[in-house]
This record gives structure tokens, C-alpha cells and sequence, in this order.
């Protein structure tokens, strides 16, 4: 995986008008930021030294504690020396906004005005915690939406193992609560349909936690699916007998009789319907006929959810998943958009394999309750790999939104009209997958604020205005475990070496992982160990990356043939040269160009997302993946330039 770096450190030289915005990050890799660039920090001793003073809240944290947070009880003899090295190198690179205070028998970090992820988590959670006791659902779920947010993978990562197994499960135990808290305000706002895949994850990894089990049934129950909700008891029964011995607890008792006897309270808030609704009244379009003569078919009365299946076990990017759902429940809330609010599309864009869609669509779901007058979906690629034809998508939509198929306009300009005016003044979320560029999205966006359009694409789109962009890159390694883990979190965490050289082998891409996770539930007489094996040859792995409709070679080579004949050809040279990454100079001596035109080559690639800028101090880099150098090395010259 590519990390992009950037030089943080605080100095004298680094004067500036004002004081440098601090950040530290404690839910995902620890870090700290200034001005929204990385200050570097040294190994894993100097993290958890940061990672432990900042976890103490500002109290005195004796040495000997710090000590066995960094070396266990067998420390080494220069260890104070150490500590006091670690210490004034982290005073250093942190700059005058903190102070570091050496205060006998330890140290206490004073952050001042500085931000903690940790501490933002919990303000947000608390607050919410209160709101959904005060029965304030709708703010609620925006409260602990927000608090979870702040979380970017396993906390603490890159620390010893000393100070994770000390600190994490107090965290992960609040990240739960937390979590129980939103889903308890979405159940109450009626999002039970739209909790049932996120809740059958969480209960498959959390088996014994008796209030998650509890919200699975009452969402299956709420599903009408009463015989569902009855097993997800007597399996949960059936667990705890086998493994704890003792019986569900009073709360999940009382649910169970509940949902046998048919009384279990409907949801606690007001919500609108999300299965059958009357479509409101909408105007005369060009070319259509009023409403009051509309003609009944099969949509008439329906509110339409064109979404594919949420990924039942859809794990990682909860950054940006938390991101898309405060975008869309924003939109969603019943109010006029304030001036200055972004109401333009929502657009995810990163490289072949990355998960945009399955990330797109699960958040689509999410945000249904949101949107009470429909879902609309359409894969803007068609099966042959072509962009489909404008005209069908938007006969598919009017249709669906209660039009008369026989009754349509013919040319795309007028469709186009009646699409926007069946959509005026409705909350519909509109979710638009795999553009091919800004021509096959420009004429389905509307500048109504009730709905909102989503887009996932492999191109930037950058001439769209207006939008709010994620780009959606490579997995961190706590999520690409996750999704490793789908196979069996027991067949990886036996030997978690060969589970990393897996993760890095597949470039920590969600597609690769998925096919490994895949064929290791398919394969249960394989060890990670064999599977990280049969991967290590260059020459074999693209051939193991391949199940069923899933493919590696396939997605790569298709980026490959979006982009220009000239670009294909720098980016096998690039790859038969061997090197990771190629700089500015490099790219124009194995071309045989100029500056100038190499430069043009290489921005092109990575704006195809072949190619990973990164800006080190020195110079300016392009990084290419394995998997994407396999890929172009095994081309033909004659494809790469057709």
C-alpha cells in the first residue's frame, strides 16, 4: 500500500503568522497533525509514549508505568535514558503548542487548545447517550453518527503490544456502547430494515453481547420476519448454555416473549413509511401528462428502492462511511438547506477493485429511512463494459418514479426534462454507479435540494461543481484484516505473519482480499500460510486473484484500456523497469522526453488511479502498485498501443 508522506516537523524554521492547528489521533493509527499535515514520528516506542501520555488526560504518568507500557516487565538497563530520549525528541517534533513536562517520578502532557480524536468520540457519545434517554432520536443518531466517525480502523495502531492489550478493550468496549446507542435511535426512527445487514455482522462478531441480539430481533421482527427473530434468540440460547452456561439475561427474555406473542411496541419515534406511499402530485412536464391522468402500472403507488443488496459481511471504511451518512442525513432532515451547506453530488472515486460501490450501497441503506419517496439505482456500466445508453437509465427511473412507459418522450433532452420534473420538490437519493466520466453523470443531477445523487466512478469527474468528494483508495491494514477475516477470524489470527504477507500481497485492495477470503472459506483444509504462498510468485498471483465474476487482471486491465495509447505505453515501461516508484527525472530518462512531457504522462496515470503520487521533502514521487506493475508487465506492446 501506498502511505502518503508529508513533513511535519515544528521548528524555527517553520515561523508563521499564526499557531499551526494540532490534531491527535488515537482511533486508527496514531498520529499527530499540524495544519493537516503528518508530523513524523519515530517507531513504535515513540507513538506509545505519545499514544500513553495522552490516553492519561493530562495526569502524571510515573516512569515505571511508562515503562512497562513500552518494554513489559523485562526492560533494558538504558531504559530511563531511553524514556528521556523518546521524550525530548517527541517535545521536539510536537513544537511549542504542548508542553512535555518532566515532572519526577514522570511525565504529563499539557495539550492546550490541541485536538483529541478520543476525546472528540466521547463528547459525541456522551451527548448522544443523553439525547436517546431524553427519547431526542433524530439527534441522537446524528450525535453518536458523528462520535463513530472518529474512528479510522483499530485504535492504537503502531503502539507496542504492551499498551494495546492494556488500552484497548476499554476502547473497544466504548466504540460498542456507542454503537449499541445508534442503533437504538435508528430502530427508533424506523430504520429496522436498513440495521438487519449491519446487525447480523455485528452479532456474528460479538455473539455473547446480549443488547445487539436484542436489536437484531426487534429489526427482524419490525421486517415481519417473527420466525427469524426467533432463531436469532434460540441461537444466542443455544450459545451461551454451550459456552458460558447461564441462560439470556431478563432484558432479552422479556423481547423473546415479545416478539412469540406478536406484541413487541413498533418503533419509538415518528417515521415515515419506507414500503408503499402514495407519490405526491408532480406538474405537467414537457412532452409527459398531468398526474390526475396517469395511468396505473406496476409502480403506481410504490415507493421505488432500486438498491442492489447490501454486502451482508461489508467490514472497514467507517471513516468514509461515517462521512456519506452525516452527507446524507443531513440532506435527509426535514428542513431547508442553509446557505453555504453543499447540496451537490456526493462523489466517490478511486481505482479498479477498491470497493466504491459496495461502500456506496451500503450507505444508500443507511440513509433509506432518510429518503421517504425512493431509492433510485442504475450501473451506468452495461455488461459488456460500455457505458449504458442515457436514454434507457432515465426511462428506468421514470418508470419507477410512476411514469407511463408507453407514454415517454423519445429523445434523451426531453427525458432528461421529465426526470428533473418528476423529481422536484421529492426526498429521493439517487445513487449512480461506475460512470465512465462527467457526460454520463451531468444529465441525471438535479439542482432540487429535497434529494441527493451519489456517484462512484474511476475517473475524478473534476469538472463537476458543486460536489462533495471521497476518494477511495487502498485499505488501512486493521481493515484489510477485517476483510481477511471473512473467512474465519480463527484460519488468520494463527499465524498472523502469513496473514500480513497476504494483506500485502493483495496491495491491501478490498477486490484481491475478497477473493482470498473467498477461497480460503472455500478451502478449509488451507492455512493462510498456503494461500500467502501460492501468491508469492509474481508469475502465478494474478491467476490465484481470479473467482467466479471476480478478477484482478480483468478490473486492472480495464483501467489500462481507459486511458490514452501514449500513457499505456510509459506505464510498461515503468513496469518492466522493476522500480516501485519512478520520479519526474526518472519517467522522462526511461521515456526518452522531456520534463514537460513526462510530466503530462504521469499526471494522466494517476489521475486513472494507476499511478499514487507522493509528495516526499525532496521530490515529488509516482508509486505504482504490485499488482497494477503485474498487470502492465504481462501486457503485449501491441495492446498498449492499439
Amino acid at each position: 500500500m501506498v502511505h502518503l508522506k508529508a513533513s511535519g516537523v515544528i521548528g524555527k524554521a517553520d515561523v508563521r503568522l499564526a499557531e499551526p492547528t494540532l490534531e491527535f489521533r488515537l482511533l486508527g493509527p496514531v498520529e499527530a497533525v499540524a495544519d493537516g499535515r503528518e508530523i513524523r514520528l519515530d517507531g513504535a516506542k515513540q507513538r506509545s509514549v505519545l499514544a500513553a501520555l495522552l490516553l492519561s488526560d493530562g495526569r502524571l504518568l510515573p516512569d515505571e508505568r511508562l515503562s512497562a507500557l513500552l518494554w513489559g516487565w523485562d526492560p533494558p538497563a538504558t531504559w530511563t535514558a531511553q524514556l528521556h530520549t523518546y521524550a525530548s525528541r517527541l517535545r521536539g517534533r510536537l513544537g511549542p503548542q504542548v508542553d512535555l513536562i518532566r515532572r519526577a517520578p514522570g511525565y504529563r502532557l499539557d495539550i492546550g487548545s490541541a485536538r483529541v480524536d478520543l476525546h472528540e468520540f466521547r463528547r459525541d457519545a456522551e451527548l448522544g447517550r443523553r439525547a436517546l434517554e431524553a427519547g431526542e432520536h433524530r439527534r441522537a443518531a446524528d450525535l453518536l453518527s458523528a462520535a463513530l466517525g472518529h474512528w479510522r480502523g483499530t485504535p492504537l495502531t503502531g503502539v507496542t503490544a504492551q499498551l494495546a492489550e492494556k488500552a484497548l478493550p476499554e476502547l473497544e468496549e466504548s466504540r460498542l456502547a456507542a454503537l449499541e446507542n445508534r442503533i437504538e435511535a435508528d430502530l427508533a426512527l424506523g430504520g429496522h430494515r436498513a440495521a438487519v445487514p449491519e446487525l447480523r455482522g455485528l452479532v456474528a462478531e460479538h455473539p455473547t453481547r446480549e443488547r445487539l441480539r436484542g436489536q437484531l430481533m426487534a429489526a427482524l421482527y419490525r421486517c415481519d420476519r417473527q420466525s427469524d427473530a426467533l432463531e436469532v434468540y434460540e441461537q444466542g440460547r443455544r450459545l451461551l448454555a454451550e459456552e458460558l452456561g447461564v441462560d439470556p439475561g431478563a432484558t432479552l427474555r422479556e423481547l423473546h416473549s415479545q416478539v412469540l406473542s406478536g406484541t413487541l411496541p413498533g418503533p419509538a419515534a415518528a417515521h415515515p413509511p419506507t414500503a408503499v406511499l402514495s407519490a405526491p402530485p408532480a406538474p405537467a412536464p414537457p412532452g409527459g401528462h398531468p398526474a390526475s391522468e396517469r395511468p396505473t402500472g406496476a409502480w403506481t403507488g410504490v415507493v421505488p428502492v432500486l438498491l442492489p443488496p447490501a454486502v451482508a459481511d461489508f467490514v472497514g471504511r467507517q471513516r468514509h462511511l461515517a462521512a456519506l451518512q452525516a452527507a446524507l442525513g443531513g440532506a435527509a432532515q426535514d428542513r431547508p438547506a442553509c446557505p453555504g451547506e453543499p447540496t451537490g453530488p456526493i462523489l466517490l472515486t478511486g481505482g479498479a477493485g477498491c470497493g466504491k460501490s459496495a461502500l456506496a450501497v451500503q450507505a444508500a441503506h443507511l440513509a433509506r429511512s432518510g429518503f421517504p419517496d425512493g431509492v433510485l439505482y442504475a450501473d451506468l456500466r452495461g455488461p459488456d463494459g460500455l457505458p449504458r445508453d442515457l436514454a434507457e437509465v432515465l426511462r428506468a427511473f421514470l418508470c419507477a418514479l410512476g411514469a407511463d412507459g408507453r407514454r415517454l418522450p423519445d429523445g434523451p433532452d426531453e427525458l432528461v426534462r421529465l426526470y428533473r420534473s418528476r423529481l422536484a420538490g421529492r426526498k429521493v437519493l439517487v445513487l449512480l454507479d461506475n460512470a465512465e466520466d462527467e457526460r454520463a453523470v451531468r444529465p441525471l443531477l438535479t439542482s432540487d435540494e429535497c434529494g441527493r445523487t451519489v456517484v462512484t466512478s474511476r475517473s475524478a469527474l473534476a469538472t463537476i461543481e458543486g460536489a462533495q468528494r471521497l476518494w477511495i483508495g487502498p485499505l488501512e491494514f486493521p481493515e484489510a484484516y477485517q476483510l481477511l477475516a471473512v473467512a474465519g477470524r480463527e484460519r488468520v489470527s494463527t499465524d498472523p505473519g502469513a496473514t500480513a504477507r497476504i494483506v500485502e500481497l493483495c496491495d491491501r485492495l478490498p477486490l484481491a482480499l475478497r477473493i482470498c477470503a473467498s477461497r480460503l472459506a472455500g478451502h478449509p483444509h488451507w492455512t493462510a500460510a498456503r494461500l500467502a504462498d501460492r501468491l508469492t510468485s509474481a508469475e502465478n498471483r494474478l491467476d490465484e486473484l481470479r473467482l467466479g465474476e471476480l478478477d484482478v487482471r480483468a478490473s486492472l486491465a480495464a483501467d489500462l484500456r481507459r486511458v490514452h495509447p501514449a500513457a499505456r505505453t510509459a506505464l510498461r515501461a515503468f513496469a518492466r523497469a522493476g522500480a516501485d516508484s519512478v520520479s519526474l527525472a526518472d519517467a522522462a530518462r526511461l521515456l526518452g522526453c522531456s520534463d514537460c512531457e513526462a510530466e503530462e504522462v504521469l499526471e494522466l496515470l494517476t489521475e486513472a488511479r494507476l499511478l499514487t503520487a507522493d509528495p516526499e521533502p525532496a521530490e515529488l514521487l509516482y508509486r505504482m502498485g504490485s499488482l497494477v506493475r503485474l498487470v502492465a508487465q504481462e501486457q503485449p506492446a501491441a495492446a498498449l498501443v492499439a
